[in-house]
């Protein structure tokens, strides 16, 4: 398509393809917005990938009270607890909204939601579609909307570079597609560009979610938050593919079993065991790996021949890598798979720049705090894309000014040169030496203007923030302060910050160079 960009001067710029993205398009409607997706919709987004469901208390058992106790307790303590009850309350009526725009959940034999189990979920509220396909589906029915709404338009192809500013805040976008650069003047952009996983090696995500939106946001000069909290999914499917397939939590809902090569369940004797939260999981499925051993998920008793029917896609991933899940156990290792942390937002999903919201992964709600429940995060998308677009279309008009030139269109981002780094010092245990030697390989990176630069600019402020956390909570464990602070916070860091703090790291070493 022809983009003409004089055309589409002020309307609002939502940047990302996934639930978030086009569920905020969709609620801002009939007011006229931009929404850009750097691919086709359902491509390349980590929505589309997701296969639990999203976490509602829409069952005869259970209500709101119960669903915000798990995910505060999820949380271990960084929970907020005000917006966690906002987001439980709104859950029942998201997926009923995500019903009506023709999203084909999974229903029971009486006409309801069937519901599934995951773990630290005291009850069955895991609203799925296709089994395991319910992201793909969003996706689908969303995307669907989108396309006939006429108010929005949606541009495929666009990689976003820069978010332009000017002394009020947002004054534009600069982006790359199949025209060339685009420059749209806009003084309201909504970041939903999802999580980090294509910063390490072993990931469940699209290996293009490198922190896109965190750093966008970062030389935008937003504060971020939480960023040490990466959620490692603990049954990917150990395959030679990248990204790793996902084994989803619903398995071990079912009753799927983690055990050793010798059938010794890995998980016995620990509170909650296959279903204890994520971070308990992960990291015994890691130190297991780490002796030498061989770890997997057995479903032979629990589901057997019933596995293909009851997870279709992850069936197909199994016999794709020669495993046959009804008869045989499935190998599985931990990978990247969500992040806690994200731009600084408040209520509303406004960060600390003027004219820049966040919504979904990219956003730190304070849903999550240091260890997201199962299925919270399609459940986040949904209900805080209609905060964020009654902020944005109750936002104060101001006049516009054209945004602040660039000398140069920065490089499309890689991260091959970042990857090793991150994997090695940020992965499911990390230590003061390492994330030191991380922060500084990763700022020369960030500052060199490369293609790396983004990537390593976004792992460096995760370093530094893992490092500034010197206790072991929820997903971040320090093997060299394994205690818990008595009273934990959470930590905001700019990039600015970020940097100072990185390069006071490296002045010892320089001031060591020069005496020898």
């Amino acid at each position: 398509m022809t983009i003409d960009a004089p055309a589409l001067k002020d309307q609002p710029v939502i940047v990302g393809g996934g639930v978030a993205g086009l569920a905020t398009a969709l609620f801002l409607a009939p007011q006229p917005v931009v929404l850009l997706a750097k691919a086709p919709l359902g491509s390349e987004a980590s929505s589309p990938w997701a296969q639990g469901g999203m976490a509602a208390s829409v069952g005869d058992d259970d209500d709101p009270a119960l669903h915000l106790a798990d995910t505060l307790a999820a949380g271990d303590g960084l929970g907020d607890a005000a917006v966690a009850r906002r987001i439980v309350d709104g859950a029942p009526g998201a997926v009923a909204a995500l019903a009506r725009l023709g999203v084909r959940f999974d229903r029971d034999g009486q006409g309801g939601f069937a519901l599934g189990l995951e773990a630290a979920h005291r009850r069955r509220r895991i609203v799925h579609a296709h089994g395991d396909g319910t992201g793909r589906e969003l996706v689908r029915a969303l995307g669907e909307a989108v396309r006939r709404t006429p108010s929005i338009t949606l541009i495929e192809h666009v990689d976003v570079r820069r978010v332009l500013t000017d002394e009020r805040g947002v004054a534009g976008i600069l982006a790359v597609g199949p025209q060339g650069v685009l420059v749209l003047s806009t003084a309201c952009v909504v970041l939903a560009t999802g999580g980090v996983g294509g910063l390490y090696d072993d990931t469940t995500n699209p290996v293009g979610s490198f922190g896109h939106g965190l750093a966008l946001a970062a030389r935008a000069g937003a504060a971020l938050a939480d960023l040490e909290f990466v959620q490692f999914h603990p049954t990917a499917l150990a395959s030679g593919s990248r990204p790793l397939p996902l084994v989803s939590e619903a398995v071990r809902g079912e009753g799927a079993l983690i055990i050793d090569a010798t059938g010794r369940r890995i998980m016995d004797g620990v509170p909650g065991a296959e279903l204890a939260p994520r971070d308990v999981v992960a990291r015994a499925v890691w130190q297991e790996l780490a002796r030498g051993g061989s770890v997997f998920l057995d479903a032979r008793a629990c589901l057997g021949a019933r596995f293909a029917a009851r997870f279709p896609g992850i069936d197909a991933a199994c016999r794709a890598a020669g495993f046959d899940p009804a008869t045989m156990p499935i190998p599985i290792r931990p990978a990247a798979h969500y992040h806690m942390g994200g731009i600084a937002v408040d209520g509303e999903g406004r960060s600390t720049v003027a004219g820049l919201w966040a919504c979904g992964e990219v956003a730190a709600t304070g849903l999550h705090g240091a260890n997201r429940l199962a299925s919270n995060s399609l459940t986040e998308a949904a209900v805080c894309a209609a905060w964020v677009a009654e902020s944005v279309a109750g936002a104060a008009p101001r006049r516009h000014a054209e945004p602040r030139p660039l000398h140069h269109v920065p490089p499309a981002p890689r991260t091959e040169r970042v990857r090793g780094l991150v994997s090695r010092h940020l992965g499911v245990i990390r230590d003061g030496d390492g994330l030191t030697e991380a922060t500084a390989s990763l700022l020369p990176l960030a500052r060199e203007g490369r293609a790396a630069a983004d990537p390593a600019l976004v792992g460096l402020m995760m370093a530094v923030a893992a490092l500034r956390r010197t206790e072991s909570r929820g997903a971040h464990l320090r093997a060299d302060c394994p205690g818990r602070a008595p009273h934990p916070a959470h930590a905001r860091l700019t990039l600015e910050q970020a940097v100072a703090h990185a390069e006071a790291l490296s002045r010892p070493a320089l001031a060591l160079a020069k005496n020898n």
